[in-house]
């Protein structure tokens, strides 16, 4: 997934480019409305309202002819009518500073949720490989080196997601969020039971490497080939 923060304050656009890379995404940073104007395609924008060179409103505008793309306005105007302004405009959510990583996190899933349809729309989904691993996102159907490997629908899902933002880490919990949509204790030890599931009937030819502390990675790479 990838996500483009349009923010001018380097402060606060190294701390979101970091939680949410660290969360997984592919996250690209513009600090200017005239550079939002030529920015690439995203399926998450999140647009300062105050940019140096004009109104995020009018970014978020634009983006409208983008209905795969979801817009979040991050902005410190916590007024009711700067949130109808933005929200009339075409923002998907509106998120006044200061806001937690998880709260934010949160509500990059809810707006991805509501556009899945367009996505897929715009972007058919054909099969997902990284390494050995073959997915069929439409099918739900996965292959090893050629080999089809039988999962059960949340091995789907938790493979999927890291597979997704591979090789990136997802954290513990954004997978328990996003897959179970809880974060406690049972849960936690509901996802290691997945995990090592995950493991065996991938085979030796699938890392999925553990992070402690943090979460997990799947690597393309064999474990042998990794060092």
């Amino acid at each position: 997934m990838r996500i483009t923060v349009i923010e001018d304050d380097d402060r606060v656009a190294r701390g979101l480019v970091t939680v949410l890379a660290q969360a997984g995404y592919e996250v690209h940073r513009i600090a200017t409305a005239a550079e939002a104007a030529r920015a690439e395609p995203a399926d998450v924008v999140l647009v300062d309202l105050g940019l140096p060179d004009g109104d995020g409103i009018d970014v978020i505008r634009r983006l409208r002819d983008r209905p795969e793309t979801a817009v979040i306005a991050v902005t410190a105007r916590s007024e009711e009518h700067e949130r109808v302004r933005g929200l009339r405009a075409g923002a998907d959510d509106y998120i006044v500073k200061p806001f937690g990583v998880p709260e934010l996190l949160a509500r990059i899933d809810a707006v991805l949720r509501r556009t899945r349809a367009a996505r897929a729309a715009s972007h058919p989904d054909g099969p997902l490989v990284v390494g050995p691993i073959r997915i069929g996102v439409g099918t739900r159907e996965v292959s090893v080196a050629g080999t089809r490997v039988t999962l059960t629908r949340k091995e789907f899902e938790l493979l999927l997601l890291l597979a997704r933002r591979a090789p990136n880490v997802v954290s513990r919990d954004v997978i328990l969020d996003l897959i179970w949509g809880a974060t406690w204790e049972s849960s936690s030890r509901t996802l290691d039971t997945h995990i090592a599931a995950l493991r065996h009937k991938l085979g030796p030819d699938v890392l999925i490497r553990t992070i402690h502390g943090v979460g997990y990675r799947l690597l393309a790479e064999a474990p042998e080939l990794i060092g």
